[in-house]
């Protein structure tokens, strides 16, 4: 009887014991060049665990998990740890969100922890394992600018480059900080692929990279600023270490370098000489203005087409406006552009094209057109002027030259006249007539269905909640399929992110366990490689497509920190679903 008692109260004690998840760090305040370990921790084997997004870190290694499980004194203890390193990537406080986990239907979530991220600190380093060169003197970040002191609205080139010595070795960049163009209109140039290239750097030989190219058009005078662009590196440094080989042995270090923030001073364009109704074109130009035709007849119209073409700040300047006589009703214009933007800046095309309608028959002179622009060659104004173009209406009203007023009103009255034939339009012809004797409810076909659907509804309620019984009965069957549901949804979420490395490997590894413990009825817990393999064969799988399987299950974590190619990920997308099809059909 005693012993029933004290397995009873074991049990009663295990119901009693509470989910436990929570999130350690290894400090709450750590330098900008120091390593940060977090650890998720839970009392229970909880599943589909979501890792928080780490803004302002960068994870350098993890998720690595560990599992444990104990009984001491007829006491039983679990415990499941999900471990991180983190490098942050800028100072100031930053806050690592929550991380959560699901058991028996329930969410729980850790609590957010709040990091405090200062300068970077000096580290002891071993000097068995010293580099024998540095970072600092071998590698450098470079704004190689056009021009410092250019006009309003002349083009200048910001190039960045990053150069490195032959010491050294580059794996990796990052982009912590992008260059800000604050009063420049800019287009980024873009580079289809990096190739690495060679050249001479402060009077030595370096390797370097053209990382990005930027075409700038200063929009106002003054000292502007470029804000700099700043790279998180990873390098490789030779150390004093050998292998057993005698080649000397590299070891991983991080550099973040900084372009350096940039000063322009621009020069206001001369205001001796400036042309009146100048709108700001910088370069050179070639002004046009054709119409599409020169004798109408009543009712036609032509276009207007008003063009300039040439080399300059093509999209940063407005084109002149043609003005035309009263009985000439012209159209706001269709802007187009055809403009490409180049290191030597934009060239090509933009033009605005008027639909113009005449109201009577007669000669019409539209007015000669000016173009101003400032040109840099000659560092003066330049002015296009266009012919005077002359409409020949051939027939249609002739109109009264009493006055331009009578003109107008004449006009008006023509446009808001009403024919004979539309002064009935917006009267209705037919009617639709509504008989006002309506039915009574009491007695009709609604009342009687109304009256007798609870004596229908209420066996199909029966049966239903039978069913929802039976199912929630069957808790191994309901985890099964809930199982088969989260491998098609984290399946689905990894052909998603199929341009995204890491996000991508950790769904396709969700869906390859929930699909495992789905077909297999195991617990993550249970999820080692023998017994997964033992319990395939035993299931009938054949043993490639087990080992292939297995395979893929171990790369997924190691393929979130290698350099892969798209290749790579389409091939390993395509070979899940292939194996996940397979074991469908093998599995008894």
């Amino acid at each position: 009887m005693k012993r029933y008692l004290i397995l009873l109260l074991v049990s009663f004690q295990g119901l009693l014991a509470q989910v436990q998840f929570e999130a350690k760090v290894s400090k709450n305040t750590l330098g900008l060049n120091e390593r940060l370990r977090i650890d998720f921790t839970m009392n229970i084997d909880g599943d589909n665990f979501n890792q928080p997004s780490f803004e302002g870190f960068r994870i350098i290694a993890g998720p690595s998990q560990q599992v444990s499980q104990s009984w001491i004194n007829g006491k039983s203890s679990f415990e499941k740890t999900y471990s991180y390193y983190l490098l942050p990537n800028q100072k100031g406080t930053l806050i690592i969100k929550q991380a959560s986990i699901e058991y028996n239907g329930q969410i729980y979530k850790t609590s957010p922890i709040k990091i405090n991220v200062t300068n970077a600190v000096q580290e002891a380093k071993d000097p068995n394992d010293a580099a024998q060169v540095s970072a600092d003197n071998n590698l450098y970040l470079v704004a190689d600018i056009s021009k410092t002191n250019p006009y309003v609205n002349e083009p200048i080139t910001v190039v960045y480059k990053l150069y490195f010595s032959y010491n050294i070795g580059i794996t990796n960049w990052r982009e912590l900080d992008k260059p800000k163009y604050n009063d420049f209109w800019s287009q980024n140039i873009d580079i289809k692929q990096l190739v690495g290239e060679e050249g001479m750097f402060k009077g030595e030989k370096y390797r370097f990279v053209v990382l990005r190219k930027t075409v700038l058009y200063p929009q106002k005078s003054g000292k502007l600023v470029i804000e700099p662009l700043s790279l998180d590196v990873d390098v490789q440094l030779p150390t004093n270490r050998r292998d057993m080989f005698g080649r000397v042995a590299v070891t991983n270090g991080n550099k973040r370098v900084s372009a350096g923030a940039k000063s322009i001073t621009v020069k206001a364009l001369p205001e001796a000489g400036k042309p009146e109704g100048f709108s700001g074109a910088v370069g050179k130009f070639d002004f046009k203005v054709i119409p599409s035709k020169t004798n109408l007849k009543n009712g036609e119209s032509l276009n207007l087409i008003i063009s300039a073409s040439g080399n300059g700040n093509m999209k940063l300047f407005n084109l002149p406006k043609p003005v035309v006589p009263n009985s000439l009703e012209m159209y706001d214009p269709v802007h187009s552009e055809q403009v490409n933007t180049a290191l030597t800046g934009m060239s090509g095309k933009i033009s605005d094209s008027y639909t113009i309608i005449p109201q009577y028959k007669g000669n019409y002179a539209i007015k000669p057109m000016q173009f101003s622009y400032f040109d840099l060659n000659t560092g003066t104004y330049k002015t296009i002027n266009s012919p005077e173009i002359m409409i020949n209406v051939l027939d249609g009203p002739i109109v009264n030259n009493d006055s331009s007023a009578s003109h107008a009103a004449t006009s008006e009255v023509a446009k808001n006249k009403i024919s004979s034939t539309d002064q009935f339009k917006y009267i209705k012809l037919k009617s639709k007539l509504i008989s006002m004797k309506k039915d009574d409810f009491f007695g009709s076909k609604s009342y009687f269905m109304l009256l007798f659907l609870p004596f229908f509804i209420l066996p199909l309620i029966v049966m239903l909640k039978k069913k929802k019984e039976a199912i929630d009965g069957d808790i191994t069957g309901s985890k099964i399929k809930m199982n088969n549901k989260l491998a098609k949804k984290y399946l689905s979420e990894a052909k998603k992110q199929i341009n995204n490395k890491e996000p991508f490997y950790v769904a396709l590894e969700k869906a390859l366990h929930n699909f495992l413990k789905g077909k297999l009825n195991i617990e993550t817990s249970e999820m080692t490689k023998s017994n997964i393999q033992e319990l395939l064969l035993s299931r009938n799988a054949s043993p490639e497509t087990v080992v292939e399987f297995i395979n893929l299950t171990e790369n997924c974590e190691l393929a979130r920190y290698a350099l892969l190619s798209s290749s790579t990920i389409q091939d390993d997308f395509d070979k899940a679903v292939l194996i996940i099809s397979d074991l469908e059909k093998q599995i008894s």
